[in-house]
């Protein structure tokens, strides 16, 4: 069964669909998300450790932003659905500890210069998606929130769904398709106005 509110995983999905419906661009999505939170980690190993700790900071592992990010997003995510909640909260512990490892050896002068270099490459491969495939702007420009926070968990759902045939709830991806198909036809007219 659906949940409302913030954890109305229906309608954000719904919403996020409607931006990225054609199977070019959600492609580049599944590509280019994941790198993005990925290199996010990697720089956010230089913040600050939280909590004073011994023997996990000398492998990487520092409770600092980037921990806390990746526990918040995790959180989150198996709120929205326990099953693809618990694998995306696993990948962003993932790219945590991963990101701390590589930033760890890069050192700080060498890992904002290949973050950088990372993050405009999946930035401008999705722009391109939405401004050459899509035709329609990102989310970002209408909603900063949703696509920073639900862009990672609706990659691996949409991989889920394509791949799999998952479903959270019965009937999920049918009454999803009906809200895109909806909001579209809607964008579409006003576009025309």
């Amino acid at each position: 069964m659906g949940k409302i509110g913030l954890f109305d995983l229906e309608k954000h999905f719904s919403f996020y669909g409607a931006y990225h419906s054609n199977p070019i661009n959600i492609l580049i999505h599944i590509i280019f998300v994941w790198p993005i939170f990925f290199t996010a980690q990697v720089i956010l190993y230089f913040t600050p450790a939280l909590i004073e700790c011994h023997f996990p900071c000398r492998m990487g592992l520092i409770p600092n932003i980037g921990f806390v990010v990746a526990l918040i997003y995790s959180m989150f995510y198996i709120c929205l659905d326990k099953k693809v909640g618990t694998l995306a909260a696993f990948l962003c512990f993932v790219c945590w500890v991963f990101g701390g490892l590589i930033a760890k050896n890069l050192g700080f002068s060498m890992a904002w210069k290949v973050v950088l270099v990372v993050q405009m490459l999946c930035w401008t491969g999705q722009f391109i998606g939405h401004g050459v495939f899509e035709k329609r702007a990102p989310t970002l420009l209408d909603n900063v929130l949703q696509p920073m926070l639900m862009a990672p968990f609706f990659v691996v759902l949409e991989v889920l769904w394509l791949g799999f045939g998952y479903e959270p709830f019965l009937g999920f991806h049918a009454k999803v398709k009906n809200n895109i198909d909806a909001e579209i036809k809607s964008f579409k007219e006003k576009k025309t106005m």
